[in-house]
Order: structure tokens, then C-alpha cells, then sequence
């Protein structure tokens, strides 16, 4: 695993941008973490941004 700071889409913010720190687990999924929650968080590869769920996606 390793982390890094990008800005990203966050969804309770009607996907304005933010930076979160984004870390990739082994598994190829991605928990970002905004604003001390932690979160599942996507990569878009079409346009190369990353989206964050913190309504729905929080990981405790």
C-alpha cells in the first residue's frame, strides 16, 4: 500500500474538489481520506479523477 495527496471529487459536496490523501491497497481499491474519515474513493481512468464517498462509503 502506499499513499499520496491529489485533489478529488467529494460527494457530499456535490462533487466539488478537494485534496484528500488517496491510498491504494493491494487489492487494487482505493481509500481516501478527507478531512479525518476515511472513505472508498474511485478512479476515473477516463478523465483521471478520483471521487470520494463520504455519505455512503465511510469505512469506520
Amino acid at each position: 500500500m502506499y499513499s499520496y495527496k491529489v485533489f478529488a471529487k467529494i460527494h457530499s459536496l456535490k462533487g466539488e474538489r478537494r485534496e484528500v490523501t488517496i491510498t491504494r491497497c493491494e487489492d487494487g481499491s482505493y481509500i481516501a481520506e478527507y478531512n479525518g474519515i476515511k472513505c472508498q474513493a474511485i478512479l476515473n481512468c477516463f478523465d483521471g479523477e478520483y471521487y470520494a464517498d463520504d455519505i455512503y462509503g465511510i469505512i469506520k
